[in-house]
C-alpha cells in the first residue's frame, strides 16, 4: 500500500462528528466517524476499526471525501442490469395494462405479473421474471390500487356533458340571484354504517393472511354528509333513517353552514328523497342533480371511502348507540381537518367559473 493520503483541510474532527449526527444515512455516519478519528490524530488502523473495514477501504473513503466532501460518503444508487425492453415495448406494456385483459383472449379478469410476463414473451419474445415485470410497471408509474365500482348502466356521454355544461348551469343560477352574490359549490350524499362493517387492507408480513373482526348483526345508522371543498367545511347529520324528513333536516343543516350572503349550489344524486317536490329547499341553496348512475362525479363518495378505511371499518359495534357515537366522532374528525376535505373534494372541472 502506498503513502497515506492526507485529508482535505477545510474540515476537522468536530465538524465531521456533527455531520454524522445529522446524517440520515447510516453508512455515511459510520464513514464520517471513521475519518473524524484521523482528523483527531488517530491511527488509520483505529479508523478502520471504527468503520469496521480494512485499511484499503479507509483509503478509498479518504479519496472520495477529498473529491466530493461529505456527500461522497453516501452510497450511490446501483444502476443494475439494463432493461430488456426498449421504449416502444414499454409503451406497448403500458397500453395493455391500461386497457386491461380481455377474458376470452387472455383467460384472466385482472393482470398479474405472471400474466404480463407471458404476454411480453408472446408479444416480443422476451423472457422476464415476475420481479422484473414489477420493476417495469413501477417505472411506468403503475401500482396496485383498489378498483372503483362502476354501474353497468352508466352513461359516460351524460357524465361528460354534465361537466362540460356545469359553468352554464351555474350562470343560470347566478342570473336569478342579486348581482355579486358569492357562489359556493357543495356536494351531498348519504352512507349507511352498521354492524356489518367493511374489512379493509392492512399491513402484514408477506405470505400471511391478516384477520379482522366481522359482525353479522344488522343495526345501522345513516350519515348525511355534505362538503364545500373550496372552503374546507362540511355539514353532517347522523340519523336512524333515510327519507324525505331526514333530507329536510340535512338541507337546514347545510343552509346554516353556507357563508353569510353566499348561495350554495348543492350537487347530489337523483335519489327519491332528493328530487321530491315535498322538500322545502332553503333560499340560499339551489339543488343540482347529477346524471343517473354517476357516483364517480361526487367526491363525497371518496369521503365515505376515506372515513371507512380510517375510522369506521375493522371494528365491532356493540349497540346502536355506539354506532351513532362513533359515526358522529368520525364526521367531527373529518370537519376538523379542512385540508382533507379540500384534498379529496376539489374537482377542477367544477371551479371553472
Amino acid at each position: 500500500m502506498g503513502r497515506a493520503v492526507s485529508l482535505r483541510e477545510d474540515y476537522d474532527g468536530q465538524a465531521l462528528r456533527q455531520l454524522s449526527k445529522a446524517s440520515k444515512h447510516a453508512n455515511q455516519s459510520r464513514r464520517l466517524l471513521a475519518l473524524a478519528e484521523i482528523y483527531d490524530g488517530g491511527k488509520r488502523s483505529d479508523a478502520a476499526r471504527i468503520g469496521g473495514v480494512t485499511l484499503q477501504i479507509i483509503r478509498d473513503w479518504v479519496l472520495r471525501f477529498n473529491t466530493e466532501g461529505p456527500t461522497g460518503l453516501i452510497d450511490k444508487a446501483r444502476s443494475g442490469a439494463p432493461s430488456k425492453l426498449d421504449d416502444e415495448q414499454r409503451k406497448g406494456l403500458a397500453a395493455i395494462v391500461e386497457q386491461g385483459p380481455i377474458p376470452a383472449i387472455h383467460g384472466v379478469v385482472r393482470w398479474r405479473r405472471k400474466d404480463l410476463a407471458r404476454w411480453i414473451y408472446e408479444e416480443y419474445g422476451i423472457s422476464l421474471e415476475e420481479s422484473s415485470v414489477g420493476r417495469e410497471l413501477r417505472a411506468l408509474g403503475f401500482t396496485k390500487l383498489s378498483a372503483r365500482p362502476r354501474h353497468r348502466g352508466q352513461n359516460q356521454f351524460a357524465m361528460d356533458e354534465f361537466k362540460k355544461n356545469f359553468p352554464a348551469e351555474l350562470a343560470e343560477v347566478c342570473k336569478k340571484l342579486p348581482k355579486g352574490t358569492p357562489i359556493e359549490v357543495w356536494w351531498q350524499d348519504e352512507a349507511r354504517v352498521g354492524q356489518k362493517t367493511k374489512i379493509t387492507r392492512r399491513w402484514a408480513k408477506r405470505g400471511t393472511r391478516p384477520v379482522a373482526p366481522k359482525d353479522q348483526r344488522t343495526k345501522s345508522v345513516y350519515i348525511f354528509g355534505a362538503i364545500c371543498p373550496a372552503r374546507g367545511v362540511g355539514a353532517g347529520l347522523v340519523l336512524p333513517f333515510c327519507n324525505i324528513q331526514a333530507m329536510q333536516w340535512h338541507l337546514e343543516e347545510i343552509s346554516g353552514q353556507v357563508a353569510d350572503g353566499a348561495h350554495a349550489i348543492l350537487i347530489l344524486d337523483q335519489a327519491g328523497w332528493h328530487t321530491t317536490q315535498n322538500l322545502d329547499v332553503p333560499d340560499n341553496i339551489t339543488l343540482l342533480p347529477l346524471p343517473p348512475r354517476s357516483p364517480e362525479l361526487n367526491p363525497v363518495e371518496n369521503i365515505w371511502q376515506f372515513m371507512r378505511e380510517n375510522w369506521l371499518s375493522n371494528r365491532i359495534f356493540s349497540s346502536y348507540e355506539e354506532i351513532l357515537a362513533i359515526c358522529c366522532e368520525a364526521w367531527n374528525k373529518l370537519v376538523g381537518q379542512p385540508w382533507i376535505i379540500m384534498s379529496i373534494g376539489l374537482r377542477e372541472w367544477a371551479y371553472r367559473f
